[in-house]
């Protein structure tokens, strides 16, 4: 499971140090895909096989289903760590999460989010303040916290 928030750099190569908490979790190799609310989604080869499962049991004739699954795997990258313990980002996922120097990596159960820290923030402070309604929304769902 991952968990946490760690602040990191991402150089002009593209490349950025995974947390050390979370390495051994990826393995030696991992995908990393766009994700939704403009960030990046990094899963361990088992539970992308299982989101890929999942995704390949989505109705092709329905147009969402087909553009989902198109953005999905059409910005996946197969990524290794380097002897640092770095990952090299494409320059189109680059891109996608407007990563620039400063990056925050959090953990989220069974797959890591990268951010550009300036979107993550925004990102933060606007569900921080919807937070308590979002939980409430949860309990018509038999969640409790």
């Amino acid at each position: 499971m991952f968990m946490g928030e760690y602040q990191h750099s991402i150089d002009e190569k593209g490349r950025m140090i995974i947390p050390a908490k979370f390495r051994e979790a990826l393995g030696e190799a991992f995908v990393i895909t766009r994700g939704l609310d403009q960030c990046l989604f990094v899963y361990p080869q088992s539970e992308w096989l299982i989101l890929e499962q999942k995704l390949k049991a989505l109705p092709l004739m329905k147009s969402d289903a087909r553009a989902f699954t198109r953005f999905f795997f059409s910005g996946a990258s197969e990524c290794e760590l380097d002897k640092q313990g770095r990952a090299n980002i494409p320059s189109n996922l680059v891109d996608h999460a407007k990563l620039e120097k400063d990056c925050v990596v959090i953990g989220v159960s069974n797959r890591v989010e990268i951010w550009s820290k300036q979107v993550w923030e925004s990102y933060a402070n606007e569900s921080e303040q919807s937070f308590n309604e979002i939980a409430e929304k949860l309990v018509d769902f038999n969640f409790d916290l």
